[in-house]
């Protein structure tokens, strides 16, 4: 099959591009693919972190693309149709995780809906942070698509609101492999300056507001002596009115931050590090966090939002909180380590996730949703 991939490649770092940069090498097995990239994802002012491309000392993955689409040059919409039209496809495959990629990619879509199968997966369909234009410019996308794929069901769900009559499919989110194997917990700890013999929990990731850093920070601070926070990840907007709840904590001087894009080697060093993951979320589909967590065995307290429920509690994998709230949370963490056997019963099932979740059966079962369409 000839595949063709529109999305964002190296040098665009970040979860989608890892995730795609995987998708390539997998269906590249198989099939002739393709990787149409972006020329500009977003203007500079649209983009609220430091910059959206791999740095000297990143280790992301190259992936050989053609970079065509500017997503604020209308022009470059009808060359970017016209260089994947050309090239033939069978195909099309198209990520989709916010709104403002609609108009760009729904005219691609739209077009080689004429030519070819045009399949969307979808992160979102309604973003975390949502807009009054969201769902006209994402229904203007989806009629471009023949299937798309969620990679939970609450995806689904938000699909079937702006799309009743559409062909989908779920497959949930592969697992990020390429961290490579987990340190010893000391050379971990020791690398990180961190002090020895805490009860460690980890908050990893891009800084945003519907992430619920202060819930965790709230809920942090209730807690007893022998525990450690661990901040890792770049801070969209101001990080100020985060330190000012560290700044009156009273275990303050247990936080450890390092607020700035974690690089792929580096990873390794905090899920090692860790005991638990915790993914306090006001709102969320599913989590490439999650997927990493799953990687290095570390169990996850998660809020009850999204697809977290579906693919982490009601998989055995960590524990759900019913509310978003520094009570709540606290409540989950102390269970968490104060329940015998819990955290015995967590790791199991995570390699049970583990033998399930690869990027051969997301390619597999990806390829026959294309067949059957």
């Amino acid at each position: 099959m000839k595949i063709a991939i529109l999305s964002c490649f190296y040098p665009y770092r970040g979860g989608i591009s890892q995730f795609n940069a995987c998708l390539y090498g997998e269906l590249s097995r198989n099939h002739i693919v393709k990787a149409f990239n972006f020329k500009r994802q977003y203007p500079e002012f649209l983009f609220p972190g430091k910059t959206q491309f791999v740095t000297a000392d990143d280790e992301a993955v190259p992936v050989e693309s053609e970079s065509l689409l500017d997503t604020a040059n209308p022009f470059t919409y009808v060359s970017t149709y016209k260089a994947i039209r050309d090239w033939d496809p069978d195909v099309l495959i198209v990520r989709y995780w916010m709104s403002y990629f609609g108009p760009s990619l729904g005219y691609i879509t739209r077009q080689m809906k004429k030519h070819c199968k045009v399949i969307s997966i979808l992160d979102n369909v309604i973003p975390h942070e949502p807009h009054f234009f969201d769902a006209p410019l994402t229904k203007y996308f989806l009629k471009g698509s023949t299937g798309c794929v969620t990679l939970c069901e609450a995806v689904s769900k938000d699909l079937l609101e702006l799309k009743p009559d559409a062909k989908y499919t779920v497959i949930q989110h592969p697992l990020y492999s390429h961290f490579g194997k987990k340190l010893d917990r000391e050379t971990a700890e020791k690398k990180l300056g961190l002090q020895s013999g805490q009860r460690n929990l980890l908050f990893f990731g891009l800084i945003r507001t519907y992430k619920g850093l202060d819930i965790l920070l709230e809920a942090f601070g209730m807690l007893p002596e022998g525990y450690q926070l661990i901040i890792a990840g770049e801070p969209y907007g101001s990080f100020d009115k985060y330190q000012q709840i560290i700044d009156r904590l009273p275990n303050k001087d247990k936080i450890y931050k390092n607020l700035k894009y974690i690089k792929d080697s580096e990873v390794t060093d905090y899920f090692s590090a860790a005991d638990l993951a915790v993914l306090p979320y006001r709102s969320a589909t599913q989590s490439g966090i999650s997927s990493v967590s799953y990687h290095f065995e570390v169990p996850m307290v998660v809020t009850d939002v999204g697809g977290l429920k579906e693919t982490i509690g009601d998989r055995g994998t960590g524990l759900v909180s019913d509310e978003g709230t520094p009570e709540a949370i606290c409540k989950e963490i102390l269970r968490y380590f104060c329940t015998p056997g819990l955290k015995e019963s967590c790791i199991g099932n995570i390699r049970l996730e583990k033998e399930r979740l690869s990027w051969t059966t997301f390619a597999r079962k990806l390829i026959e949703f294309i067949e059957g369409l």
